[in-house]
C-alpha cells in the first residue's frame, strides 16, 4: 500500500546525524509495529511539488516548528491540498504539526497556546469511542513537543483523546478518513529527550527541559499507537 508522507519540517541539525529525518522516524515507528507501507516522501518544506490526492495513496503530514499563522509560501497550497484530499475522502493523518493545519484548513481555530509549552510523556484520556476506531484504551500515553494547539476543532471533528493541557490531542473528522494526533508517537525517548536538551535554555526553561526528560521514566504507548494508526491508514486505502 502506498503512503505519502508530507514532510512539513526538519529535525535540528544537530538531531539529524543520530535520528534522520521525521519521515524516517514513521517508517521506523511502523516497522517495528509490524506494519508494511510503500513510503514516498514529498518534501514540501524544501518547495517540492504537492502531488494529486488521488495518487497519493494514503497521507500523513508531518511535525514542523512552523505555526499554520506564520507566512510560508507552501502553507497556502497544503491547506488547498488537505481540502481536496478531504473532499475526495483520502485516507490522511496528522500529527502535531500536521494536526493543526488540517484542523487549520477546515474551519478549526489553531493559535499559540496561553498554558505554553507541552514537552515530555502527556497522557491523554478517552473523550469518545466512534465504533469506526476499534476498542480504544481509556488513556494514551505519547512524547508531546508542542506550544500551539487546536483551540477549537472544526466542526466536522469529533475530540477522541484530550488532557487539561491539550484539550483537543486528537481528532476524528466526519468523512471518517482523517485522523490527526497532537502528540508524537514516532518519536523514542532517546530523540525526544535529545530535542529537550537541543531546546533547554533557548526555547524552553530548564525546569520545563527537566521536567520532560524525567517523565520518560514511564513507558509510552508508542507501539500501540502505531498499529493504530497503521490499521486506520490500512483499511481506508
Amino acid at each position: 500500500m502506498k503512503l505519502t508522507i508530507l514532510e512539513t519540517g526538519h529535525v535540528p541539525e544537530p538531531l539529524f546525524s543520530r535520528f534522520g529525518a521525521y519521515p524516517k522516524m514513521f517508517e521506523t515507528m511502523f516497522e517495528r509495529a509490524g506494519q508494511s507501507f510503500d513510503i514516498e516522501t514529498v518534501r514540501v518544506i524544501d518547495g517540492a511539488p504537492f502531488p494529486e490526492p488521488d495518487e497519493a495513496g494514503a497521507v500523513m503530514l508531518t511535525g514542523s516548528p512552523a505555526g499554520v499563522y506564520e507566512d510560508h509560501p507552501w502553507l497556502p497550497p497544503l491547506r488547498e491540498f488537505i481540502r481536496k484530499a478531504y473532499a475526495g475522502r483520502t485516507p490522511m493523518v496528522g500529527i502535531c504539526f500536521g494536526h493543526q493545519i488540517i484542523a487549520d484548513a477546515l474551519g478549526g481555530d489553531v493559535r499559540k497556546s496561553k498554558k505554553g509549552w507541552g514537552m515530555g510523556r502527556h497522557v491523554y484520556r478517552r473523550r469518545a469511542s466512534p465504533t469506526a476506531l476499534g476498542e480504544l484504551p481509556e488513556t494514551l500515553a505519547i512524547a508531546a513537543s508542542h506550544q500551539d494547539q487546536v483551540l477549537t476543532p472544526p466542526a466536522e471533528a469529533t475530540v477522541i483523546y484530550g488532557s487539561d493541557f491539550a484539550p483537543n490531542a486528537c481528532l476524528f473528522y466526519a468523512n471518517g478518513q482523517v485522523l490527526s494526533l497532537q502528540p508524537h508517537p514516532e518519536f523514542t525517548p532517546e530523540f525526544a529527550i535529545g530535542l529537550a536538551e537541543f531546546r533547554r535554555g533557548t526555547v524552553v526553561s530548564e525546569e520545563i527541559a527537566d521536567k520532560a526528560i524525567a517523565s520518560f521514566s514511564e513507558p509510552l504507548d508508542n507501539s500501540w499507537a502505531a498499529k493504530w494508526i497503521g490499521r486506520f491508514l490500512s483499511e481506508r486505502a
